[in-house]
């Protein structure tokens, strides 16, 4: 790993791996803390358990008093929690059209999840729905060895199906800091975004094709082998973001690109914001068609990194720091740009410190600071998180000015995220849940992202808990519209009720 700043030098500074992430601490029902009303759906009886049981066998599913019911009612954030008394494991997609199908009949709600990893309350009961688990839909169907097209079903793990992809010389086009327990199906549902959008583009060019159940049980095939199909309507593209409203995806197809044979990381020190606009449009400028991810970290967000997921910074000290990734086919040519790149930017002034490496493990102890902020704020007590893209002259802006606004209620206001693609994390984290620190944050945040032409949700949807919000990013007549193809495919509402349109 080279350090530059004056001398180049080899160091080694990074502590051993991050510890096993834990929360504690149940928060109080969504029902209570947001005062939702049931929803006129049928309640849950014996019956309606022997029909599922008789589908999908005893052992997949979960009923109330189950040690492990409680993990698929609570969020990944531990923000909101409902009450549902029963989880569904179907193992196929036939299952999962007969339980939706016999749902629809009896008018009963279902809440689909894949790894609940979602941070906007998407993927967990608000009330008492039936819980239905893609976590046995797991299989990958296939990985074709000249063109990278992968099919698989909706449970596979991100990691898992990288993994499996890198095997054959591809690479899974999405990459998130929940790759280990996240569910690909779930990141299409929710349209993630992650780390490489800048390299590769958001999932609506890349997967190429769904299989969904709606809620009457009808699978719509819409798989496709092929970049070009532009055969009436893109259905599959209904379904890409709409995180389970409008039908259940059990399988996709998606474009996988060969795998970089030379990438590079690397972690900069900058002193203002100017500085980091300025690298950025350097970095695209001059790195060009290896430039595959552009992340920053302002300094309290490298501070909860450190200090709660116990890691080491190579370098400290400073307000802003950009985590620069390159990946292409040659080493040689990826190097000289890369030095070209960061002489340029030293010279003007723009960076005053840094470090890169090539090394495989160097890297991934880099990545860990940017990629464990997330969990590393949550460990403070409580957080709220705001996934929002902003114009990028005004990306930090609304850091500081929120940090203002709440004081001395919060342990930390930070701000990170993709600045390749302007969307910014924003982070206030406290003791704990503070009904007075929400109220300073909700709407202000939302309203203030509005006035500046920014979006409410850049990559994690709107879920249960930015439902009020939408108006600030859609037009009445959007909204509108969005409600009449809910209508039209959900005609009872029992998928994923409470979420998005609510």
């Amino acid at each position: 790993m080279l350090r530059f700043n004056n001398l180049p030098k080899i160091r080694n500074i990074f502590s051993p791996a991050l510890r096993t992430y834990k929360t504690s601490g149940i928060p109080e029902l969504t029902e209570v803390r947001h005062n939702i009303k049931r929803g006129n759906y049928a309640e849950l009886n014996g019956k309606d358990v022997s029909f599922f049981e008789s589908l999908i066998g005893p052992t997949n599913l979960l009923q109330e008093g189950a040690d492990d019911l409680q993990g698929y009612n609570v969020d990944f954030l531990r923000s909101v929690r409902g009450r549902s008394k029963l989880v569904l494991k179907p193992g196929t997609t036939q299952e999962i059209s007969e339980i939706l199908r016999y749902c629809n009949d009896r008018k009963l709600a279902v809440c689909p999840q894949g790894g609940n990893t979602g941070l906007v309350g998407g993927s967990v009961p608000v009330c008492d729905e039936i819980v239905l688990s893609l976590a046995r839909l797991n299989k990958i169907l296939s990985i074709d060895d000249i063109t990278g097209i992968t099919a698989c079903e909706s449970g596979v793990i991100l990691e898992n199906l990288d993994a499996k992809t890198r095997e054959a010389g591809f690479v899974v086009p999405l990459d998130l800091g929940a790759k280990s327990s996240c569910h690909i199906g779930g990141n299409i549902s929710t349209n993630a975004g992650g780390l490489r959008v800048i390299r590769y583009g958001n999932l609506h060019g890349s997967v190429l094709g769904v299989e969904a159940v709606l809620a009457n049980g009808q699978v719509l095939d819409l798989m496709s082998d092929f970049k070009k199909d532009n055969t009436g309507y893109h259905l599959k593209h209904l379904f890409i973001g709409s995180e389970g409203t409008l039908g259940v995806v059990t399988k996709l197809a998606i474009l996988c690109p060969a795998v970089s044979d030379s990438v590079n990381v690397a972690f900069l020190a900058l002193n203002s914001f100017e500085a980091v606009m300025q690298t950025l449009k350097n970095a695209k400028r001059h790195l060009g068609e290896i430039l595959s991810s552009c992340e920053l970290i302002d300094a309290p967000s490298l501070a909860a990194s450190m200090e709660n997921n116990k890691l080491q910074s190579p370098i400290v000290g400073y307000p802003f720091y950009m985590l620069i990734e390159t990946s292409g086919s040659n080493a040689e040519h990826d190097m000289e740009k890369l030095n070209n790149f960061i002489q340029l930017v030293m010279d003007r002034g723009d960076v005053v410190d840094g470090t890169y490496t090539s090394e495989p493990s160097k890297m991934q102890e880099i990545w860990k600071l940017r990629e464990f902020i997330s969990t590393a704020l949550t460990k403070d007590g409580y957080c709220f998180k705001y996934d929002i893209s902003l114009p990028l002259r005004s990306f930090y802006e609304i850091v500081k000015v929120v940090d203002k606004r709440v004081g001395h209620l919060a342990k930390r206001v930070t701000g990170y995220g993709h600045l390749g693609d302007l969307n910014l994390h924003l982070n206030v984290s406290c003791e704990e849940y503070s009904p007075e620190l929400y109220k300073l944050l909700e709407p202000f945040v939302y309203e203030y992202t509005a006035q500046l032409k920014g979006s409410i949700s850049a990559e994690h949807g709107i879920g249960f808990l930015k439902t009020k919000y939408l108006k600030h990013s859609k037009s009445s007549e959007a909204i509108s519209m969005m409600r009449e193809m809910k209508q039209l495919l959900d005609p009872n509402g029992i998928l994923n009720p409470y979420k998005v349109l609510y």
